[in-house]
C-alpha cells in the first residue's frame, strides 16, 4: 500500500471528525504550537511502512526506548533467565557461631523490594534464615559485598542525564546489590508545639540514612484578608552520602508529609538492610577481621536467591516504566552476553541485535537502558521495524503482553475511555519537552499495526494537552484500521446465542432472523484503510443492503468460533478472501454465486438458460481499474444465466413445501442485459408453508420477511424471474 494513500484514508477519517488532517503537523500546531511530530505506522504483516512524517530527521524517545532495551534482553536471554545473588560461608562453625567471611555476591536482581513480596526484606531474610538452618545463631567475621559484576559507574548515565534526575527517585543509582529500589520514603509530622522540629520517620529504616532536621512546627500566619498564608519547607540531598536536610516551617495543623528519595551507594544501603535482616532474624553479628582454626571443622556452603525472573522485570519495565529495572537489566544484559556489566556492555548487545535483524545500527543513538537522556537518538522507521520484528519473533506473546495499555500499567489513564482496550498496546514515554508512544495497533482484517508516534520541543506547552494530543492521533490511527468494531462485537454476540444450534439450515435461519428489522442502507461497507477506491467499513451491522445483509448471516452460519466470524466473512465476500476492490465478488451470480465458493445455483423444473456479456472492463475503467483475469486484461465474460421464469416462479412458490426446514439464497433477475441480477435475499421454506422471503428492502427501509409470492406479485413486469441457490461451507 502506498504511503500518500494511508494518508489520504487517514484524511477522509479526519474530516469525518471535523478536522483538516491533510498536514498532522498543523493539527499538532493548533494544540501545541512549536512542536516537532514524528510519525511511523508499519504493517507486521507485510513489512511496509504505511505512512510517514517526519522520519528524515532523529527524535528523542523517551521511555520508549525501553521497547529497545527489553526486546534486546527478550533476544539473547532464556525465558527462565532470573537474576542471582549469592551467599557464601568461608570459615568454621563454634558452638553456633560462624566465625569467617560471608560474601553477599549481586548479579543485578532489582526487585529486593516490596514489588513482589508483601514484605521488602522478604529475600534478605531468607537469606538469613539459610544461614540459620545450618545450625547459626551468631556470627563473627566478616561481612564481603561483592560488586564486581558491574563495571561502575553506579550513576546511569554521569555525562548525560541531567543533574537533578539523581535526587528524584526515577534516577536511583544503580548497582549488582540493591535494595527497595535504592530509595526510601521519608515521612513529616509536625511537633506537638510551635517551634518544635518536626518528627521524621525513614521506612524502611536500616540505619543507613542520616537525617539533618532544622525544619520547625510553626503557626501560619494569617494574610490581611485573613487567609492563612502557605508555608515553605524543603529538602536537599547531600550529593555523594545519604544524607537528607530538612529546612524551613512546617505547619502545625498539617496532617503530613512525605516524599521518595533515592539513596546514595547503595552497595552500602544493600548491605545496611542485610545486617538488619540478620539481626531480625535472631542472627547476632560482630563484624571483626578473623583468623581461621585450623583444629575446627572447615564449612564452605553456598545459597543462590532470585526474587523474580525476566518476564516480570519486562512488565517493570514496560508496562510500569520503571527506569531503574530499565538500567539494571541492560548491564545484566551486557554481563550475560556482552563482557561487561554496563552501560557500553549492554549497548554492544543492542548494536548486535539491531544488526542481526537488518537494522542499521545509526539509527540508534543510545545512552542509556530507560530513555532518561536527553542524547537518546533514534528513527521512527526504525523503531516501527523493530516493532514489526518483535511481534513476528518467537517470544513475540511475551513481549507484547509486558506493554501498557488503556487501564494497565502507564496506560492506566490513557485512552481509558477507548470501548475495547485490547485494541492497542504500547509504551510511554515523557521527559521535559518529549512525549512518545510506541507499540502496537490491532486491526480487524487481522494485521497489525507497528507504530511510532512522537513529540519533541513541546516547549512550554502543559504536558497533559501534548498527552492528549498523542492520544486522540492514536486513536484515529486505531478507529480507522478498526471501523465500526462494534459491529463484528455485536456479530460475535450473535453468534454465541447460537452456540447450541448445530444444523446448518437452523443457524442461517437463526442469523437471518435475528436481523429482520434492521434499518436499510444502499452500499454501507468498503474495504475500509485497505483500499482507496471503498473506504467504508468492513464490517457494518448498523445498517445493510441486500447483498450485505446475506453476507452477514452467512459468515455467523458458516463460523466454527466467534474468532473465525470476520474472516469467513471476508473470504464470502472476497475472491480467496483478499481484502480490495479488484477481488470483491461484484455480480451476485457470475461472481458471488458460481464463482464464490459458498453458494451454487439450484436448477429447478421448467427453469430457462441465456447468455448475458458482463461489461466488467466498463465497471472496473469508471473506477480507474483495469479488469484482470490471473493478472492479466480480459475480455468481458459471457455467462450462462438460468432462472426460472416469471409465471412459473409465482406458480411454484404458491404452493405449501415438503421436506426439512430449508433455507435457499434467491437472485431477482434482472432486465437489463448489463447485470445478472439486481435485487437478493433469502427464502425461507418450512414444512407445511409456502416459501417466505427475507431481504433487506430498500421500499420498507428494513429487513423484512413475507410470502415469496407476495413480493412476486408486487414485481410483475419487471421480473424476467428468479434463481435460486443453496449454500455451503468453503473447501478446507
Amino acid at each position: 500500500m502506498k504511503k500518500v494513500l494511508f494518508l489520504a484514508l487517514l484524511s477522509f477519517a479526519y474530516v469525518f471528525a471535523g478536522l483538516n488532517v491533510s498536514d498532522f503537523q498543523a493539527y499538532v500546531d493548533s494544540l501545541v504550537p512549536g512542536s516537532r511530530l514524528g510519525l511511523s505506522v508499519r504493517s507486521v504483516k507485510t513489512g511496509e511502512e504505511l505512512a510517514s512524517i517526519g522520519d528524515d530527521k532523529k527524535f528523542t524517545p523517551a521511555s520508549t526506548l525501553k521497547t529497545l532495551t527489553t526486546a534486546t534482553a527478550l533476544h539473547y536471554l532464556p525465558l527462565d533467565y532470573e537474576p542471582k545473588t549469592f551467599v557464601s560461608l568461608d570459615g568454621t562453625v563454634e558452638n553456633r557461631t560462624f566465625v569467617g567471611t560471608v560474601t553477599v555476591r549481586g548479579q543485578g536482581d532489582p526487585n529486593f523490594s516490596g514489588r513482589f513480596y508483601n514484605d521488602a526484606f522478604y529475600v534478605l531474610n531468607s537469606m538469613a534464615d539459610s544461614i540459620k538452618s545450618l545450625g547459626v545463631d551468631s556470627i563473627r567475621g566478616l561481612i564481603v559485598l561483592d560488586s564486581s559484576y558491574y563495571k561502575g559507574p553506579w550513576k546511569a548515565d554521569p555525562e548525560h542525564w541531567r543533574k537533578h534526575f539523581y535526587d528524584s527517585w526515577y534516577g536511583a543509582e544503580i548497582a549488582p546489590l540493591g535494595f527497595n529500589d535504592n530509595c526510601a520514603l521519608l515521612k513529616i509530622k509536625p511537633g506537638k508545639k510551635e517551634g518544635d522540629l518536626v518528627q521524621v520517620e525513614i521506612l524502611p529504616d536500616v540505619g543507613y540514612i542520616e537525617i539533618k532536621n532544622s525544619l520547625k512546627t510553626a503557626v501560619a500566619p494569617k494574610t490581611k484578608k485573613k487567609r492563612k498564608k502557605k508555608l515553605k519547607w524543603e529538602y536537599s540531598l547531600d550529593p555523594a552520602r545519604s544524607v537528607v536536610s530538612l529546612s524551613g516551617s512546617f505547619d502545625i495543623q498539617s496532617d503530613s508529609a512525605q516524599f521518595v528519595f533515592p539513596v546514595r551507594n547503595p552497595v552500602l544501603y544493600f548491605g545496611a538492610a542485610f545486617r538488619y535482616a540478620l539481626k531480625n532474624r535472631g542472627v547476632a553479628l560482630t563484624e571483626t577481621p578473623v583468623e581461621p582454626d585450623s583444629n575446627e571443622v572447615k564449612i564452605q556452603k553456598k545459597f543462590e536467591f532470585s526474587a523474580a525472573p525476566l518476564l516480570s522485570l519486562l512488565d517493570e519495565i514496560n508496562q510500569k516504566s520503571q527506569n531503574y529495572h530499565a538500567e539494571t537489566l541492560l548491564r545484566n544484559l551486557g554481563a550475560e552476553q556482552g563482557g561487561e556489566g554496563s552501560v557500553d556492555g549492554g549497548r554492544r548487545m543492542e548494536k548486535k541485535f539491531l544488526a542481526e535483524i537488518g537494522i542499521d545500527t545509526a539509527d540508534f543513538e543510545v545512552y542509556d537502558g530507560s530513555g532518561l537522556s536527553f542524547r537518546n537518538r533514534l528513527k521512527l522507521s526504525s523503531e516501527t521495524k523493530l516493532l514489526r520484528h518483535m511481534a513476528r519473533h518467537p517470544k513475540a506473546s511475551y513481549y507484547i503482553a509486558s506493554l501498557a495499555s488503556p487501564g494497565v500499567g502507564s496506560g492506566s489513564k490513557r485512552m481509558k475511555d477507548l470501548k475495547y482496550p485490547w485494541l492497542t498496546r504500547f509504551k510511554t514515554g515523557y521527559i521535559a519537552e518529549v512525549h512518545g508512544l510506541a507499540g502496537y495497533i490491532y486491526t480487524m482484517d487481522g494485521d497489525t499495526l507497528a507504530t511510532a508516534m512522537y513529540l519533541n520541543e513541546t516547549g512550554k506547552n502543559p504536558d497533559a494537552v501534548s498527552k492528549d494530543v498523542l492520544d486522540t492521533l492514536w486513536l484515529r490511527l486505531l478507529n480507522q484500521a478498526n471501523d465500526n468494531y462494534a459491529s463484528l462485537m455485536e456479530m460475535k454476540s450473535m453468534w454465541l446465542e447460537a452456540e447450541n444450534i448445530g444444523e446448518f439450515n437452523e443457524r442461517l435461519e437463526f442469523f437471518s432472523g435475528k436481523l429482520i428489522g434492521r434499518p436499510y442502507l444502499l452500499g454501507p461497507m468498503g474495504e475500509s484503510y485497505l483500499g482507496d477506491v471503498d473506504t467504508k467499513p468492513l464490517v457494518y451491522m448498523d445498517s445493510v443492503d441486500c447483498m450485505t445483509y446475506l453476507e452477514h448471516a452467512l459468515a455467523m452460519a458458516l463460523a466454527p468460533s466467534p474468532d473465525s466470524i470476520f474472516d469467513i466473512h471476508q473470504k464470502i465476500r472476497y475472491f480467496d478472501g483478499q481484502i480490495d476492490f479488484s477481488y470483491r465478488k461484484h455480480y451476485l451470480l457470475a461472481d458471488w454465486v458460481e464463482n464464490g465458493g459458498f453458494a451454487k445455483v439450484l436448477p429447478q423444473e421448467g427453469d430457462t438458460v441465456i447468455k448475458r456479456v458482463l461489461p466488467k472492463n466498463d465497471f472496473f475503467k469508471a473506477k480507474k481499474l483495469p479488469y484482470l483475469v490471473n493478472g492479466a486484461p480480459a475480455e468481458d465474460p459471457t455467462i450462462d444465466l438460468r432462472y426460472l421464469p416469471y409465471d412459473k416462479a409465482v406458480e411454484q412458490m404458491s404452493k405449501p413445501y415438503e421436506g426439512p426446514l430449508l433455507v435457499l439464497g434467491i437472485a431477482f433477475i434482472s432486465k437489463n442485459a448489463k447485470v445478472d441480477a439486481y435485487h437478493t435475499g433469502f427464502v425461507v421454506c418450512i414444512p407445511g408453508e409456502p416459501p417466505r422471503v427475507r431481504h433487506a428492502s430498500s421500499l420498507k427501509k428494513k429487513v423484512v420477511e413475507l410470502p415469496l409470492v407476495e413480493y412476486l406479485k408486487t414485481s410483475k413486469g419487471k421480473l424476467p424471474g428468479i434463481t435460486l441457490f443453496s449454500f455451503f461451507p468453503p473447501a478446507k
